[in-house]
């Protein structure tokens, strides 16, 4: 079965400065929640929007004593991302303390994977047209638990601090520096986080900070990227800056565009730039300073002495993978050969599991790829999303859907009729073909008939005959007026062979 499409890399961003040109170098480290009820080190529950403080075991608030358990669960969504980007899995791996002090992190350490991380290398396929997309490396995925929240709003001269996020767990997927402007920056979140949730191992919500990024931006001349691939040499790239906590598309793209531009203005004045982790400003639409950046050895990382290391066996691992789901690739290129379809639409369709399942649910009652992806994207879209409206919600089940799109693949009903009946099945529910029966919508099928209709007409418009005769496509006019005549019930096919027929076309 064909599991890709063919595609071609697009061409780097480049950004002109002042004096010369300019190309971004774009690496991200994705954090992403991990879809479990407890916990990574405890039994807490990791439920959103719950009161302050109410979710906090004795392990999350670092009582003395108390010590970490590691949540098997979360090792096994960890192992099924990085099977799902097609990753490497060590079957060895280490937690280290990360040792940093502030509020929210009661411990005085986060418990990470500097060393021995669960999950090596893997990537991701990001898709900016048909047939235009960037393969971006993953470098590794590494566990670690979340911090609390610090509040600096409730009060003028006062912080509140709520560990409920504290110990949560999370997965820190790092890529290698393969992207190339901040549409691409943009669209590899969207296509990991379709990832994440095909797999049900991050529910994605960027809202409420489940999946955030860290994005370190850089900028080189034109032609020295090529030479960082060739030796995998960094210092052909530029220095680079990392923008944190980004839970918003829009804005990634506008950091990255401003953070560029600032580095570029640096450099073109004769300046050096400062590595750094900055902060950005959507009020201002600017990057700021936060600290300056850190090396591993700032945080001096040590193995964890009260976890012992994992070590996991390869069955385990090949169990986990019998159980992935088709994934947004496979899906897209399987709609693509299947049904017919264009690649855009497929991509529209294999977008959300969700929208993926009511197709292919239509397609078994419609039995037509082509017809019911129409349908599904221009009828049915179109309108939830005049309605604000979610297809888990739509009044049309695929079921409905299918039935119409099966009643017009039998000239049952002609185009024109079935949107007056998907309006019926939308607004007031029912049967699709019951309708069609009880209310008389049926297509006239019968050339008898319509040539009644189309005699009439042409009787009638002497004038509008020798202007089809003289410019045979004005013939459009007769079919409309026999199409009006008879309802919209009229064969349109039959109606055009026999307007040309009679008026010798």
């Amino acid at each position: 079965m064909l599991d890709h499409l063919e595609y071609s890399a697009p061409k780097p961003k480049v950004i002109s400065g002042a004096k010369e040109d300019w190309e971004l170098v774009i690496g991200m480290e994705i954090h992403a929640q991990v879809a479990s009820e407890a916990k990574l080190f405890s039994g807490a529950s990791t439920g959103f929007g719950a009161e302050p403080n109410s979710h906090v075991s004795f392990v999350d608030a670092a009582m003395p004593g108390m010590l970490p358990v590691i949540n098997e669960y979360c090792v096994e969504q960890a192992v099924r991302t990085g099977l799902g980007l097609k990753a490497d899995i060590n079957l060895f791996s280490a937690f280290d303390r990360k040792n940093y002090f502030y509020p929210d992190l009661p411990q005085g350490y986060q418990i990470s994977q500097l060393y021995h991380p669960i999950v090596g290398e893997g990537e991701v396929i990001v898709d900016m047209e048909p047939g235009v997309a960037r393969k971006v490396r993953i470098e590794r995925i590494h566990l670690e638990q979340d911090a609390g929240k610090s509040i600096h709003d409730m009060d003028p001269t006062m912080s509140f601090v709520d560990l409920n996020r504290t110990g949560v767990a999370l997965m820190e997927i790092v890529s290698r520096p393969d992207i190339r402007g901040p549409e691409e920056a943009a669209a590899y979140v969207l296509k990991l986080r379709q990832i994440l949730r095909y797999l049900g191992t991050c529910d994605g919500n960027m809202q409420n900070g489940n999946l955030r990024a860290d994005v370190n931006v850089s900028v080189c001349r034109p032609g020295q990227y090529e030479k960082y691939q060739e030796t995998q040499d960094f210092s052909h790239l530029g220095t680079r800056c990392e923008i944190k906590n980004m839970n918003s598309t829009r804005f990634i793209q506008a950091a990255i565009d401003y953070e560029a531009r600032r580095q570029i203005a640096i450099l073109e004045d004769g300046g050096t730039v400062d590595q750094e982790t900055r902060l950005y400003d959507a009020a201002k639409n600017e990057t700021r300073s936060m600290r300056s950046k850190e090396e591993a050895h700032d945080y001096r990382y040590f193995p964890c002495p009260d976890l012992l290391p994992l070590e996991i066996e390869q069955a385990w691992v090949d169990d986990i993978a019998k159980t992935l789901p088709e994934l947004p690739d496979e899906k897209k290129a399987r709609f693509v050969k299947d049904f017919g379809l264009s690649e855009y639409d497929a991509g529209v369709l294999t977008a959300d599991t969700v929208n993926a399942d009511f197709f292919e649910k239509v397609v078994a009652v419609g039995e037509d790829g082509k017809l019911s992806a129409n349908w599904v994207i221009n009828e049915l879209f179109g309108r939830l999303k005049k309605d604000d409206t979610d297809i888990a919600e739509s009044p049309v089940s695929p079921e409905q859907l299918g039935e119409i799109v099966k009643l017009i693949k039998a000239d049952t009903i002609s185009g024109k009729i079935a949107k007056d009946l998907f309006e019926i099945v939308y607004t007031e529910g029912g049967n699709p073909a019951e309708i069609v029966e009880a209310r008389g919508m049926k297509q006239v099928t019968d050339t008898g008939a319509i040539e009644v209709a189309v005699d009439e007409i042409i009787a009638a418009n002497p004038a509008q005959v020798e202007k089809a005769q003289a410019n045979p496509k004005l013939a459009g006019w007769f079919v409309g007026q026999v199409m009006k005549a008879t309802g919209g019930k009229a064969n349109p096919k039959a109606v055009d062979e026999l307007v040309k027929s009679k008026l010798g076309l």
